[in-house]
């Protein structure tokens, strides 16, 4: 099985899947295409049909989209549990994964994924009113699940889930930007960031990020 990806220390889509696999120890052969480069339409070629990152190939199998991927490996390698198995919760996971997937477009263009990036402070003056709702609307979200029903593990939906993988590009760009959540709930979200910024999963991930040299303009601020 082989996952194509785009350079870790930019691409919000391929950490998704590559997160989700790395957790629950899939084993997997990955292929780096470097972005924005002259080379890279030849090198996605027969493996990205959309000459997009993510993709991947299991045999005679091509998945591609983060989303896609991380079904298509909860229904064939973990047993289904990218999910929570209550419905109820299992039906909310895949809404607010679906908000993810779909929207938030003011963050996606204003605060790109950047790993190499330091702590740089955003004021909410800097931001335009998309980007702010944005941000609202993820704190109350992960407010929400974090403190419903008792949840005990510190992720999402309890247990580490395709939403939590789905979730993590906003994760560091929290943290790179310094974004600034309220009060009452600052404390239940730091902890959550922590949580999910002290992944093993996602410090393998950095430690490769950190190395990369490419640089993708548009993605430095």
């Amino acid at each position: 099985m082989k996952l194509i990806l785009g350079n870790k220390n930019y691409s919000s889509w391929s950490i998704r899947p590559w997160l989700l696999m790395t957790y629950f120890d899939i084993k997997f052969d990955e292929k780096i295409i470097k972005l924005f480069t002259p080379e890279m339409l030849t090198e996605m070629h027969g493996d990205c049909p959309a000459n997009k990152v993510p993709a991947l190939i299991d045999g005679d199998i091509h998945v591609w989209d983060s989303l896609a991927i991380c079904e298509y490996i909860n229904e064939n390698y973990i047993d289904g549990k990218g999910w929570p198995s209550d419905i109820k919760q299992k039906t909310k996971a895949r809404s607010v994964v679906c908000e993810m997937h779909s929207g938030f477009f003011g963050i996606r263009n204003e605060l790109p994924m950047n790993l190499r990036c330091p702590v740089t402070i955003v004021k909410n003056e800097q931001l335009s009113e998309q980007a702010l709702n944005d941000i609202k609307r993820i704190c109350d979200i992960w407010f929400e699940c974090l403190t419903h029903n008792h949840n005990k593990n510190g992720f999402l939906f309890s247990e580490f889930s395709i939403a939590d993988a789905m979730f993590f590009p906003v994760v560091s760009r929290f943290q790179t930007y310094a974004i600034t959540v309220t009060a009452s709930q600052k404390t239940v979200i730091n902890q959550y960031m922590n949580q999910m910024l002290n992944l093993p999963a996602f410090l393998q991930w950095k430690e490769s990020a950190l190395k990369e040299v490419e640089v993708i303009d548009a993605d430095e601020r």
